[in-house]
């Protein structure tokens, strides 16, 4: 380091720590980009200027990084941790002679020929002094510009001041100067093909963190009204309404003004600052996983359409903050019409959302202008986010996916985009969702109320701690490739204004599989085991050792046999978990001489519905293995194996469950391990049996899948007490049996006689072939399905579904 550039560190450095509050991406970049300390680290950055540096210094004392400033010796000589590949101008004259990153990276480079087993890690660095996007159609600000571009001294100075509190850091992962060396040598050419790829590197991460422009509304409105199709819409909105083409051409530029967004960076700043002080006073912290996938692929150019689960009106904040704090472009956000009420419609507006009516039926036009709108924000480069669902799921579990948004997607693709389109599913939990009361109200009757100012009040009135919440981003699927491989001729139908044949089935099978990588995605946590252990005991009671044995059980299962790559298990004890869910006021707490007690009155049994059904999934095929192995003791594996293949269809459809049939077998024998390795069976005579010992932790395994086998016999009972029954009359019975069922048994479960889910039974018992298109069983395989459930069940609950079947 220079002279002059010491004495610039030494007064430069308390000034920058006053003024500069920065952010580091990823927050453990050891971990998360797999630094080894043990080697050597040298970093890449776009600009040289001593705040950058200094900033940097920072965020490396954070992070227990060695900073920039750091000696490096390698080869008995002294080398500089970082390389620059550009110097702000002077304040007067011009630039003198470019900065020697060439000879920097040659000299790193020459390292490597001289010692075989010297390995730099070379970690790109980008500092974000500030993200306005900008705005089309609008000049950019002198400050904006300075900001971009490498600035003097005294710039730099006033970028600092200004926008010193918004300061990003973001690592890359590290290149491996060993591999570079390795494979392309150490010549001139390869120092001038890194600092190439360096270059697009940094371009490529500005384009992620601050995105394409922001739309213009009225420029945007000119362009959709250009448009030849919707100049050929209004036409047709003219002659079919009997009105003229000015009252057609208004009618549209309403219907554009009623969707459009009107994204405002200045408002997610301010929404930034007060969601930071909202989730602080809601929740105890937020847990991310899977971000640093999005940001790559951001990078790297994708379309990214963000496709979340639905469980709160919280969830367009909680994501749209989440993303934003990932140092990527918050999402435009198709969010319900319900919610353009005063004042919230507004500032959802500017905070990227676009406003959907329910149905577009009977409404060509409007149609129309909505589909132009979704494409022109996929050509314009903007991140999408829509809920498949269509609505809140008022049970916990997802809903049956809606396919418009999807199709319109896909056909936005066709027409042409230059860039990839990538899906990321994006589980969200809470500990505690706020709207949780009204759905049980909803579904016992009421009637839904409508969202409202007052409405918002009296949410903001009861803020409280509601525990933790959790987004997980799960598998990305990139549209052109799932095309590529399930209709290889979509591209000779890019051209074609009406929808090919493949479209239909081709999106429902799209968005089955974006509800399945959602759930693959999902977040553990102390409350939803808390419930699935509770509501699983006879009298929704447990003594506190007997809850925590059947959580450290779950957890157990879920960490040796686990569901998937992306879904995250706690590291904490059961214990720590237990103590986190009592904390939320959900159970009651009773002790007497022998210990605690914790049960949920009926209320709070319904209630916790909502939270066990939010990882229902993740025990299901677990919960089907206890359930044969104590209500059909010693059976073999390959029998357990069978009827488990014959079974999972059914579980997959409903719980949107990740295992292809195929898997089946060979998981199955995963659980039997495990569940003999935890000594939950034993294993005599090449049969399973319970182990007396742990007899209470089997059963109640086995118990949490019982309502749904109950549902199921329910309607395998239905059918092969009348095999002509039609569809709407065999789903109307099964309702009503369900109804008398949770009478008689006391089963509070909300969505125990939810039509839907016999509707979703009954299209898969067509698919498997059980039923035919007249809903006409094939009686052989029935009957053998039932068989298989049936005795799963309680006698008690047999003697009442066929008790029931005459009265239907």
């Amino acid at each position: 380091m220079s002279l002059g550039q010491s004495i610039s560190r030494a007064m430069l450095q308390w000034p920058v720590r006053w003024l500069v509050n920065h952010k580091s991406l990823p927050e453990n970049p050891i971990a998360e980009l797999k630094l080894d300390p043990e080697r050597p680290i040298v970093y890449a950055l776009k600009t040289s200027s001593i705040t950058d540096l200094l900033t940097l210094q920072q965020c490396c004392e954070d992070l227990y990084l060695p900073g920039p400033f750091t000696p490096l010796e390698l080869g008995g000589q002294s080398l500089p941790r970082y390389v620059c590949l550009d110097r702000p101008p002077p304040l007067f004259g011009k630039r003198s002679e470019p900065l020697p990153f060439l000879q920097e990276f040659q000299q790193l480079l020459d390292l490597h020929k001289q010692d075989p087993a010297l390995d730099i890690q070379l970690v790109p660095v980008t500092l974000f002094w500030g993200r306005a996007p900008g705005r089309e159609g609008e000049e950019a600000s002198s400050l904006s510009i300075i900001s971009s571009l490498a600035p003097n001294m005294l710039k730099k100075g006033l970028i600092v001041a200004l926008k010193g509190r918004e300061n990003l850091v973001r690592f890359s992962p590290p290149v491996s100067l060993r591999h570079m060396a390795d494979r392309h040598g150490t010549d001139q050419a390869i120092a001038h093909k890194l600092a190439r790829v360096a270059r697009f590197h940094f371009g490529r991460q500005q384009l992620a963190a601050t995105g394409p422009k922001l739309p213009n509304r009225h420029l945007l409105f000119r362009q959709l009204l250009d448009s030849s199709i919707i100049q050929d819409a209004i036409r047709h909105e003219a002659i079919r309404e009997g009105i003229s083409e000015e009252k057609a051409h208004k009618r549209a530029l309403s219907y554009m003004d009623e969707i459009a967004s009107d994204f405002s960076y200045r408002l997610i700043r301010l929404g930034d600052s007060i969601l930071g002080w909202l989730w602080n006073k809601l929740y105890r912290g937020l847990s991310v996983n899977g971000a640093e996938r999005v940001r790559q692929l951001a990078q790297e150019g994708h379309e990214i359409v963000y496709v979340p689960c639905h469980r709160s009106h919280m969830d367009y904040l909680l994501l749209s903050y989440v993303i934003y704090h990932q140092g990527m472009v918050p999402p435009h956000i198709a969010a319900g019409i319900n919610l353009n009420f005063w004042p919230a419609g507004p500032l959802f507006r500017r905070g990227g959302a676009f406003f959907i009516r329910r149905t577009f039926k009977g409404n060509p036009l409007y149609s129309t202008v909505f589909r132009e709108y979704l494409n022109l924000l996929f050509a314009k480069g903007y991140s999408v986010e829509f809920f498949t669902e269509g609505g809140r799921s008022r049970t916990g579990r997802l809903l049956p996916p809606k396919t418009g948004m999807l199709a319109m997607t896909l056909q936005a693709m066709m027409r042409g985009l230059d860039r990839p389109v990538t899906f990321v599913p994006v589980y969200l939990g809470y500990e505690h969702v706020m709207e949780v009361n009204t759905y049980h109200q909803e579904l016992q009757g009421s009637r839904k109320e409508k969202e409202s100012f007052l409405q918002v009040i009296g949410i903001l009135r009861k803020l409280r701690n509601y525990g933790r919440g959790f987004v997980n981003f799960g598998e990305p699927l990139t549209l052109n490739t799932y095309l590529s491989e399930h209709v290889p001729e979509w591209r000779d139908h890019a051209s074609e204004e009406e929808r090919p044949q493949w479209m239909a089935p081709t999106v429902n099978h799209l968005a089955d599989m974006l509800m399945t990588r959602i759930n693959g995605a999902a977040a553990v946590n102390g409350l939803t085991l808390s419930a699935v252990a509770l509501l699983a005991s006879e009298r929704h009671a447990l003594t506190r050792d007997e809850l925590e044995a059947q959580i450290e059980t779950y957890l157990t299962l879920l960490r040796k046999a686990p569901y998937g790559p992306y879904s995250t298990v706690p590291d904490n004890s059961a214990k720590e978990l237990l103590d986190q869910a009592i904390e939320l006021n959900k159970f009651e707490v009773s002790e007497d001489k022998l210990g605690q007690i914790i049960s949920l009155d009926r209320y709070q049994a319904i209630l916790l519905t909502y939270y066990r059904n939010n990882i229902l999934h993740l025990l299901a095929l677990p919960s089907l293995v206890a359930a044969l192995i104590d209500r059909c003791e010693g059976l073999g594996e390959s029998e357990i194996i069978g009827r488990c293949v014959d079974i999972y269809p059914l579980l997959q459809r409903e719980l949107f469950l990740h295992f292809p049939e195929e898997a089946i077998p060979e998981r199955v024998s995963e659980l039997l391990a495990v569940f003999e390795q935890e000594q939950l069976i034993l294993r005599q005579e090449e049969g399973f049996w319970v182990n007396p010992s742990n007899q209470m932790r089997l059963l109640l395994l086995a118990e949490s899948i019982q309502e749904t086998l109950q549902r199921y016999a329910i309607v395998l009972t239905r059918v092969l007490a009348q095999p002509g029954v039609a569809a709407e009359q065999l789903e109307a019975d099964a309702m009503m049996m369900a109804e008398r069922l949770g009478t008689l048994h006391g089963i509070n479960a909300p969505e125990f006689f939810d039509q839907k889910l016999f509707t979703t039974l009954v299209h898969t018992l067509r698919s498997e072939g059980y039923l035919d298109p007249e809903c006409k069983p094939d009686m052989g395989r029935f009957q053998a399905l039932a068989d298989n459930i049936l005795p799963l069940l309680s006698s008690k609950m047999q003697r009442t579904i066929r008790a029931c079947c005459p009265t239907c």
